[in-house]
């Protein structure tokens, strides 16, 4: 299709055009030859996956004497990791971290094994469903397990409704609700825990926060994406409740979108050390 400025471009209202696009992405540029997911899962836009992935690379290098630390050694936690399994993904081609990535839907888990055995990644990058739905970290992790930094990309909404609203709201932004032109409620799909859940973004994230401080010492960085820079007060509050020695919120941007995540961490700079 023809964008606004005449040129060849996707047609981003449409999921299946979307899979299409990212399965091409990451065969080009990430080496992974096959990559599918169920219809009505959520098919993330790759280049703002790969933001904050580099940004949590930055983040780890400041711990390291300005040096990203890469291979095998460095453990990251996808929390939600989804059927798309795409931080696992991106992260361990870009820096070759080994991965760990956390669902509590059947589905997902099987998709993303799926993608994971068929692209012999089995070795790098692991997946296991949080049998309580109720609960984030607690009963997933092994005390003995650790690692280096956990991501997740939350619910954002407290409702379907919410979230049919927000997507509708998003397509008037942009001009793109022509009614000759039918589109999809949410245009990246998705199935309900990884739209909206009770509470919303706020309760999920303290939720974290909270279950972060009884394992402090598992996990040298958490961090989750912020949808809206209006949550961050809540979310700081939580943090400073939750006794977190240090705090950061970067700011990312691709494209019109402007996007962030909060940082934190129970240990000192002293316990911090990457390798």
């Amino acid at each position: 299709m023809l964008n606004p400025y005449g040129k060849q471009s996707i047609d981003f209202a449409n999921p299946q055009a979307v899979r299409v696009f990212n399965r091409a992405l990451l065969k080009a540029f990430y080496g992974i030859a096959h990559w599918d997911i169920p219809a009505d899962y959520l098919c993330p836009p790759i280049p703002g996956r790969a933001d904050y992935l580099h940004f949590l690379a930055d983040l780890l290098a400041e711990d390291n004497e300005g040096v990203i630390p890469r291979g095998a050694s460095i453990k990251a936690l996808d929390i939600g990791t989804g059927a798309n399994c795409i931080y696992p993904l991106l992260g361990h081609s870009d820096y070759g971290w080994h991965f760990v990535g956390s669902d509590i839907d059947s589905t997902a888990i099987a998709a993303a094994t799926t993608i994971i055995k068929a692209n012999g990644l089995s070795k790098a990058i692991s997946v296991r469903q949080q049998d309580n739905r109720q609960q984030i970290l607690l009963g997933l992790l092994d005390s003995s397990e650790r690692f280096h930094v956990s991501l997740c990309n939350p619910p954002f909404h407290a409702s379907l409704d919410e979230a049919q609203r927000g997507s509708q709201r998003k397509w008037r932004a942009l001009g793109k609700a022509d009614p000759k032109r039918k589109l999809p409620v949410l245009n990246f799909g998705g199935q309900s825990q990884e739209l909206w859940c009770e509470g919303g973004e706020i309760g999920f994230v303290t939720q974290l926060i909270q279950e972060s401080a009884i394992l402090p010492g598992q996990v040298v960085w958490f961090s989750t994406l912020v949808s809206k820079a209006s949550n961050l007060p809540p979310i700081q509050s939580a943090l400073k409740k939750a006794g977190a020695l240090e705090v950061k919120v970067i700011e990312m941007g691709q494209g019109q979108k402007q996007s962030r995540f909060v940082a934190w961490t129970f240990l000192d700079k002293a316990q911090r050390t990457p390798h």
